[in-house]
């Protein structure tokens, strides 16, 4: 009984110990925001605390920056992003995890190839393809690669895999068609996989960067993320005004999981993946 407690103490230990690891970058940047850019750029590892808390650094950022249409920008590529990939994802799932027909196999092989190559390699194709539409600068181009999902269409696939056949069975005998029984009785029951998906789905979204910044060079257009690379420097930084964007950056995802933390935790969980 109590090396069971000492091993419970122990675990305990070692979970504060690395959650306070992994929280040190967020207090960092909270408290680097109320600095000065000497005490920012200080090498004296003692200079932890602002002197005095100044939210002068918050205030220039506001001015400079449209973060209100920033925040508007991001939250509709998410929110566009995650109904479109869960959507194309639910029905390509159901399609190939539940339906027979020629070429199934093939077509969920070409499906599997794009989890199997990086991301970057269809980044030139799918300029070319907003280039030639029109799409430059607009809410469509930043929505564009992630209308549809290969790893959804898989969690989707495997989500319907591996439900009962009898209820499906049972609707046919009632006389309901493909789309009944996928609206009505198969689509509600993995509603799960469909929250672990926007999850998912959502985080990426919100941390994309390359892509923003290729296809939206207008600063009106653009996202959070973009926004605060341009920030960067090439030869020196404001880091505290670098860090109170950044720390307003993170407030609409703080909000979202506030809001959400049950449904993320029941996403997650279900899903047995890791952000």
């Amino acid at each position: 009984m109590r090396k069971e407690k000492c091993n419970a103490v122990l675990i305990h230990v070692i979970l504060i110990l690395m959650a306070f690891v992994m929280i040190v970058p967020f207090l960092w940047m909270l408290l680097t925001a109320f600095k000065t850019i000497s005490e920012a750029t200080s090498v004296n590892p003692f200079v932890i605390l602002p002197s005095s808390w100044k939210f002068d650094s918050f205030k220039n950022v506001w001015k400079s920056y449209n973060f209100l249409v920033l925040y508007k920008n991001t939250l509709l590529m998410i929110f566009f992003r995650v109904v479109c990939a869960v959507l194309t994802a639910t029905m390509a799932g159901y399609a190939f995890g539940r339906m027979k027909f020629p070429g199934k196999n093939v077509a969920f092989a070409l499906v599997m190839i794009q989890m199997m190559v990086p991301g970057q390699i269809f980044i030139i194709p799918q300029y070319v393809m907003v280039s030639k539409l029109g799409m430059l600068n607009k809410m469509f181009a930043l929505v564009f690669p992630g209308m549809v999902t290969a790893f959804g269409t898989f969690l989707l696939k495997t989500s319907f895999q591996g439900l009962s056949k009898d209820m499906e069975e049972a609707a046919m005998v009632d006389g309901c068609n493909y789309g009944q029984r996928f609206l009505l009785i198969m689509a509600p029951l993995t509603r799960s996989a469909m929250i672990s998906l926007g999850i998912f789905t959502a985080v990426f979204a919100f941390k994309d960067l390359m892509w923003p910044m290729i296809v939206c060079s207008e600063s009106a257009k653009t996202t959070l993320s973009a926004a605060l690379a341009k920030m960067q420097g090439q030869f020196s930084s404001n880091y505290p005004e670098l860090m109170a964007a950044a720390l307003m950056a993170c407030l609409p995802m703080i909000v979202i999981y506030v809001i959400f933390q049950k449904q993320f935790v029941e996403g997650i969980a279900t899903s047995g993946g890791k952000l």
